[in-house]
């Protein structure tokens, strides 16, 4: 089969029709839905393995969403699986301390340039929801500057012009965010230091923090120009408020040490998430020691959960962090995610930092999430279609990115060129 036959064949099961009687949308999460790239019913996959995918009907993709970054070594990665089995034998769960949560806060601390304690959660959005009232509190203020296009999970005060399956989906905002919470976000351009810094001069007594995804990953990959990151420092310090990194997709992907390291900025709090927990629910934020002890119990921020730290994701987590102290690592992801570049630069814009990518339907540099926002959205649907017909599977969505596995080949590789390229070829 080919393009829109052999998509239509994939979907053509019984679990979409019981999944939208059973689940709003069909679907845990909005960016799973496929209604932005002409496709009304999702994937449902049935396994993994290393850097495919394959689907309820046994049609296989190689896979470049990696369950949108965290797979660091691709699906169900043995050394990985191992960990977590032997773990599984002790337990599921205790909602107490164990060592494994000891040593994996070791290994991040050990990692993260930043980073000297650091308080493991869940989810991403807990992680940045927690940041952010860390934030607060420490500095006695409310207000907080992000960026339009960066995502920071789906806590209310985060919602506003957060990227990815918002602008996917085509919603502005949420309804359920309270008018009151959403006044205390303030919206910059990303990559815009002047315009950042007459934010700051404007709410600078009431500027707790200044939050952003040092590489944006959530409105395609867009890199931080020369000087935004140091900038953003420089507002921090004379502001006095916190500069916080939210590191979810940069963290041990652009390197062990996150974008922080490749950039040479550090931030007062940093959140993680994905990778850190090897492919498991679990999300960190850490940072100077003076400010995570203020954190209860050793402090009055309050912050808790009874999974954090679970003994799976944790294990899982250990698993794939200690092997990213060894350098070649991530020199086989710069080798592929290069390759993968190189290939696919011949047929549009592509940006990408270390481990991710992304192929934007527009000509020009992308900068800002205007630029983003100005791709052309039906070209990468349509695009989206045939790469699937083809076997390969990107996001569904124009505004994510191309994650690299060190499972990826150079085949893999070159059949996605391949593919996109007879793609521009017919167009």
């Amino acid at each position: 089969m080919t393009g829109p036959q052999r998509a239509s064949a994939v979907q053509g099961t019984d679990l979409w029709r019981r999944a939208t009687a059973l689940i709003p949308g069909g679907v845990n999460s909005p960016v799973r839905a496929m209604k932005a790239v002409g496709l009304d019913e999702p994937l449902f996959i049935r396994r993994g393995e290393g850097a495919a995918i394959e689907d309820v009907e046994g049609n296989r993709y190689v896979d470049w969403v990696q369950s949108w970054g965290p797979l660091i070594f691709g699906h169900a990665d043995p050394e990985t699986l191992k960990a977590i089995e032997d773990a599984l034998a002790r337990g599921t769960t205790f909602g107490a301390p164990t060592e494994a949560e000891v040593e994996l806060a070791a290994e991040i601390v050990d990692a993260v340039p930043s980073v000297e304690m650091v308080r493991l959660v869940s989810s991403g959005t807990e992680a940045a929801m927690s940041a952010m009232r860390l934030a607060r509190a420490a500095t006695r203020r409310d207000r907080v500057i992000k960026f339009a296009g960066c995502y920071h999970g789906h806590s209310d005060a985060m919602l506003a012009s957060a990227g990815s399956g918002l602008a996917t989906l085509g919603i502005p905002s949420s309804p359920g965010v309270p008018t009151a919470v959403a006044a205390g976000t303030v919206v910059c351009d990303f990559n815009d230091t002047d315009g950042t810094a007459l934010a700051v001069a404007e709410h600078a007594e009431s500027l707790a923090a200044i939050v952003v995804e040092p590489v944006a990953g959530n409105m395609g990959v867009v890199p931080p120009a020369p000087g935004f990151l140091e900038g953003l420092r420089q507002l921090c310090d004379a502001s006095g408020a916190l500069l916080v990194f939210d590191e979810v997709i940069t963290g041990f992907r652009v390197a062990r040490g996150g974008a922080q390291e490749w950039y040479g900025v550090l931030p007062d709090i940093t959140i993680l998430g994905k990778i850190v927990g090897g492919g498991l629910p679990l999300a960190a934020f850490g940072g100077r020691a003076e400010l995570m002890e203020r954190l209860a119990p050793s402090g009055d921020v309050y912050q808790a959960g009874t999974l954090s730290g679970n003994p799976l994701a944790t294990a899982a987590g250990l698993s794939v962090l200690r092997r990213l102290r060894d350098p070649a690592v991530y020199e086989q992801l710069e080798r592929t995610g290069a390759r993968l570049e190189a290939g696919l630069s011949e047929l549009g814009r592509v940006q990408r930092v270390g481990a991710m990518a992304t192929l934007f339907a527009r000509d020009g540099e992308v900068r800002s999430f205007g630029d983003a926002a100005a791709s052309d959205t039906g070209r990468y649907a349509a695009l989206f279609r045939h790469l699937l017909g083809r076997g390969v599977y990107v996001a569904p969505s124009q505004f994510e990115c191309m994650f690299v596995s060190t499972a990826h080949t150079d085949a893999d590789v070159d059949l996605t060129v391949s593919a996109a390229r007879d793609f521009f070829a017919a167009a």
